[in-house]
């Protein structure tokens, strides 16, 4: 991805910021590492050490921060400020590289734990590096691989690999307030993991109508066909937000 095309995503995360023109001038020089220490310098976030580390990684999707991606994202962060609910310890299925995660830590929004579960085993460190300050916080944050299947969303004991120790962890026991599935259009058996999920957690979901994917095999047309997979006994929000390619809907309630 060329500066200028990881400029404009950034503007998406930071539409008010004076920074941007002086960054647009620095275009005409080809350090990009130059353009990532003014950005450091005029907004902490993780994301922006993360994307450094990461510029070489041929293993690294880009698409992570896509404008859709950003948007959308930036939409769930908005609605559950409006909430103002205290998400306590989540659980982040199909999280991918958890770039949302890091949004949540970095928001007002209340969070103790975040734990990512994934089937990929390559978006692991990635992830891990996106959230390294909670990583490195007592694993405020962890990615894990695992099929989201095979999570009890009761009480849940996983253990995670070191790479750097080459040895595994000891078993860690989390009970989730909070279930986040941004993914759900590339859920397989939908109904059956809905079904695992208690009554009572906090269930926020995302899912879109692009059918054209061939990865994604659970689209809905409309969001009344996204409640209709998606019953909550408490609703706290729905909508639906217009996209370049597609939509996406956007569900908060209690199960």
């Amino acid at each position: 991805m060329e500066t200028h095309e990881i400029l404009d995503r950034l503007e998406l995360l930071y539409p008010k910021s004076s920074f941007l023109s002086d960054l647009r001038k620095a275009l005409v020089s080809e350090d990009q590492y130059a353009l990532f220490r003014i950005i450091q310098g005029k907004k902490d976030t993780a994301i922006i050490e993360a994307l450094r580390k990461l510029k070489n990684n041929d293993v690294f999707d880009k698409d992570c921060i896509s404008r859709g991606q950003i948007q959308s994202k930036l939409w769930l962060i908005k609605e559950l400020q409006k909430i103002d609910y205290d998400l306590g310890v989540v659980f982040l299925c199909a999280g991918w590289y958890c770039t949302l995660a890091t949004m949540l830590f970095e928001s007002k929004i209340k969070v103790d734990k975040i734990r990512s579960f994934d089937i990929d085993e390559s978006c692991i460190n990635i992830a891990e590096t996106f959230n390294k300050p909670w990583v490195i916080d007592n694993w405020k944050f962890k990615a894990i691989k695992q099929d989201i299947m095979d999570i009890n969303y009761d009480t849940h004991v996983w253990q995670s690999w070191s790479n750097k120790n080459n040895t595994m962890s000891k078993p860690i026991t989390d009970s989730p307030d909070t279930i986040i599935n941004t993914s759900c259009e590339h859920i397989h058996n939908f109904d059956k993991w809905y079904e695992k999920i208690p009554n009572g957690k906090l269930v926020i979901l995302q899912i879109n109508d692009f059918f054209e994917l061939e990865e994604h095999v659970n689209c809905v047309k409309d969001l009344k066909e996204f409640e209709n997979i998606s019953p909550f006994s408490t609703l706290l929000y729905e909508g639906e937000l217009q996209l370049e390619k597609y939509k996406r809907f956007m569900r908060i309630g209690v199960k």
